[in-house]
């Protein structure tokens, strides 16, 4: 699962970067309104996320302002991540 998880946040990674690159040097035609429009949406459901990331591990662990950049930039992988982690401490818990 960490493999999945580590390749997912290189794709995101990749394909913020091709949306942000956009916008600084537009592509011609479609394509370029595309990224535009691509980003405002990632934009928008990455920021869902970290809401739900909020209302859901709050309560659980002590997040940073690092763990919130985190969910902004690569969404349901570092989701994923966290909820990995609180499984493991919910283990460790129930085993003390």
């Amino acid at each position: 699962m960490k493999m999945i998880i580590l390749i997912g946040k290189g794709i995101t990674l990749f394909a913020w970067a091709v949306m942000l690159y956009n916008l600084f040097v537009p592509a011609e035609g479609n394509i370029g309104m595309l990224l535009t429009l691509l980003l405002g949406i990632t934009l928008v459901m990455h920021g869902l996320q970290t809401l739900i990331f909020r209302t859901l591990f709050k309560p659980l662990m002590t997040i940073g302002y690092g763990d919130y950049l985190s969910v902004m930039l690569f969404g349901v992988f570092s989701l994923l991540e966290y909820r990995q982690r609180v499984m493991q401490q919910g283990v460790t818990d129930n085993q003390a």
